[in-house]
């Protein structure tokens, strides 16, 4: 028992470093460009040449105008898989470019 103690302690230490030092914005920014790459796979990612967050919008700017407009119908729930995936309401705009 004292092991689980430990590591929800370890945790516990980690989530204040992270909020004490104000990481988590970049640490956001780090996880949406891996969820997008994991949860839209290659073919998309191929043509994915910039991922950006800024505030609570998503920019990513794709090299294919076909791709950006199927994607475009899209927004909403693609929206809602990257915040499932983050496990907060990070995103609440997707822009492409």
């Amino acid at each position: 028992m004292a092991r689980n103690d430990e590591l929800q302690s370890l945790s516990e230490v980690l989530k204040s470093f992270v909020n004490e030092n104000r990481l988590q914005k970049g640490l956001d920014k780090v996880n949406v460009k891996d969820i997008w790459q994991q949860q839209m796979g290659p073919a998309i990612n191929k043509y994915t040449s910039s991922i950006q967050l800024n505030n609570d919008t998503l920019y990513v700017s794709l090299s294919s105008s076909v791709l950006r407009e199927e994607l475009s119908y899209g927004k909403e729930k693609i929206i809602k898989m990257m915040n499932e995936e983050l496990g907060k309401e990070l995103v609440k705009k997707l822009v492409f470019r």
